[in-house]
């Protein structure tokens, strides 16, 4: 046992970038970059990580891949679970946390701090606008959340995991505001560790663009959620990152199944009750915060959520289908299968 510890204090200061990336692939990482906490300057505080982790000097982001065949069956339109449950609550619930707890124990076992970051899907950051997540139709906003001391933000502090996955040279965000890596275009979820550990960090992505602004996305979305004519522009570390607005309440309610075209499991006088029931139907109306809960709560009671408060996806990410399809296409994924996502018609 003496050795044993011995040992571990000889090696705490054995640890470098290709170390930590080879120990979080050996354990099931798909993806993992390394960036400088310093990349986060000018986020706002209650996105800013290093008021969770203040001696933090980087962050380590872990993705693991969405299986592309979970997204078949609601491809073909045959089977809607497999999606939410392979797709988002596994990965959220089982796979990720196992990943993180055990990086982070490599990292204490090499005498660094480990400050997890899971995604939190029922919760926004303290003072936020209204906005919803689509896969979780329960989200609380923390509007009575206060600075426990003057020069803090309100808790909670949550870190925006598209900016934290780029600021990790991970990949890039695409025109329809979801993130593209060039391994899997958008079929990953990410999570992260704040560390003292000082490693180099890996450089922004840089390649060839992963996004050709083409509008397949914006196209593809049943409820007409990503606004074609509407932008939202960042600043990540010096770079302008620009993306088409999304309206995360239209994206909540069409997300769940509100399109009668797309959704076998709706009869078709479903919105006979409601006023401009046929341009719901069509994804013509923008819907209202209240419009879309009331929307969402009526097609959830024919297909409900698929446990631990994730709701199913009847859209199947439309949107990530087409982008897919159009990357594969376009021969931009490292991943390569011997059949097309999407066969070409004609």
């Amino acid at each position: 046992m003496t050795s044993d510890i011995t040992e571990k204090s000889a090696n705490h200061n054995i640890l470098d970038n290709l170390t930590v990336k080879e120990m979080a692939r050996s354990l099931g990482a798909d993806l993992v970059g390394i960036g400088a906490m310093s990349r986060f300057e000018g986020t706002a505080p209650e996105r800013d990580p290093r008021f969770i982790a203040p001696q933090a000097k980087s962050i380590i982001g872990l993705g693991l891949r969405v299986l592309r065949g979970s997204l078949r069956g609601v491809e073909e339109g045959t089977q809607f679970y497999q999606y939410s449950t392979m797709g988002v609550r596994s990965i959220e619930e089982n796979f990720l946390p196992d990943l993180l707890r055990r990086m982070a124990c490599f990292l204490e076992d090499h005498g660094y701090e480990a400050a997890v970051q899971r995604g939190i899907p029922d919760r926004l950051p303290a003072g936020s606008e209204p906005v919803t997540n689509p896969e979780w139709p329960g989200i609380q906003g923390l509007e009575y959340a206060r600075p426990v001391a003057p020069g803090k933000p309100a808790p909670d502090v949550l870190p925006d995991f598209k900016q934290a996955a780029y600021l990790c040279g991970l990949g890039e965000i695409g025109w329809g505001g979801f993130f593209l890596t060039p391994e899997f275009g958008p079929l990953q979820r990410f999570a992260f560790i704040l560390t003292d550990a000082e490693l180099e960090p890996d450089p922004l992505y840089g390649g060839e663009p992963l996004c050709d602004h083409c509008g397949a996305c914006i196209g593809a979305c049943p409820g007409q959620a990503i606004l074609r004519n509407e932008q939202e522009t960042s600043n990540w570390d010096g770079r302008k990152i620009t993306r088409a607005r999304t309206d995360s309440w239209q994206c909540s309610a069409y997300y769940s199944g509100a399109a009668p075209a797309g959704n076998p499991f709706l009869p078709p006088d479903v919105y006979k009750d409601l006023p401009d029931g046929a341009a719901i139907a069509k994804g013509e109306k923008r819907l209202s915060e209240e419009e879309a809960v009331r929307v969402r709560n009526l097609v959830g009671g024919y297909y409900g959520g698929v446990g631990q408060g994730y709701s199913a996806s009847i859209c199947g990410r439309a949107c990530w289908r087409a982008c897919l399809a159009h990357m594969e296409e376009r021969k931009m994924l490292r991943k390569t299968f011997h059949k097309p996502f999407r066969p070409a018609v004609g």
